[in-house]
């Protein structure tokens, strides 16, 4: 959302007893004569003042933007990541993936040197396991290669990469891109098999956007609700352990007072 907000206006007066409006975000000058009252408002108000409007947002707005937010950078900023990883020791990547989702990815090994072929020991293992531990995808000793899951769960997806342990030790660069939802779709293949036209082609991806945005709002709403009962969960055990305390704290007291009244008759103090 544009924010319709400018620099603030500056008013100088010169000595030939002109009134200039400036902003620093325009290159407009308005000068009007000034009569001596200093009253003299402007006929006509520049057009770069005409918006200065301050716009309230609501919490449910919020949350709209929010979400639209968080589908823009995942449509637009997706791009592959590249890691290193030494010879004997694991690395793992994880992404918060819904159910009934595409995930699809791939991967490779960097050959520092194009001239020659990777040596046998340069290979690397990939293991995907859903949020409760089942495996979505293994590959043993690969330089290369690709994967394609549908999500049954929602949850934080991992892909870990190791690589067995040999001497002398080696660092291995691998360029992994992993893509879920709306960006592992093929839109280039989705044009040439429909033979449809660029506008056709970003109407389905606006259609897409828009289910996309419609299911993440109804799982914001069902991740609030789960949180909400945990939270009058967690109200209710805090009562009730508050109250348990109070009430040890009470029989504690008593019995130091009943303690200390017997020993000081026993003593014939009181």
């Amino acid at each position: 959302m544009t924010q319709c907000l400018h620099a603030p206006l500056r008013l100088s007066k010169h000595k030939n007893q002109s009134l200039h409006y400036s902003g620093s975000d325009s290159n407009i000058t308005y000068t009007k004569p000034l009569i001596r009252d200093h009253r003299y408002l402007p006929p006509v108000t520049p057009k770069f003042l005409q918006f200065r409007v301050l716009i309230l947002i609501s919490p449910t707005m919020w949350r709209c933007i929010t979400a639209l937010t968080t589908v823009f950078v995942t449509l637009v900023l997706v791009k592959g990541t590249r890691f290193e990883i030494k010879t004997g020791t694991t690395k793992c990547i994880t992404d918060d993936i819904q159910s009934n989702s595409l995930s699809v990815g791939k991967y490779t090994i960097i050959n520092p040197h194009q001239d020659y072929p990777l040596p046998d020991s340069h290979r690397i293992n990939l293991r995907i396991t859903s949020p409760h531990g089942s495996n979505c995808h293994y590959a043993d000793k690969r330089e290369s290669g690709t994967f394609a899951f549908t999500a049954y769960e929602d949850g934080d997806y991992m892909a870990c990469f190791w690589v067995a342990k040999h001497n002398p030790s080696a660092t291995l660069t691998i360029e992994f891109d992993w893509r879920s939802g709306l960006a592992a779709k093929d839109w280039s293949k989705v044009a040439k098999r429909g033979q449809l036209e660029m506008m056709e082609v970003d109407l389905k991806k606006l259609s897409d956007t828009i289910a996309i945005i419609h299911d993440e709002m109804y799982y914001l709403r069902e991740r609030e609700e789960s949180m909400q009962i945990l939270i009058r969960s967690t109200n209710a055990k805090m009562a009730t352990f508050s109250f348990f305390s109070l009430l040890v704290c009470l029989v504690v007291v008593s019995i130091q007072l009943w303690h200390l009244k017997t020993f000081f008759e026993k003593k014939k103090v009181i």
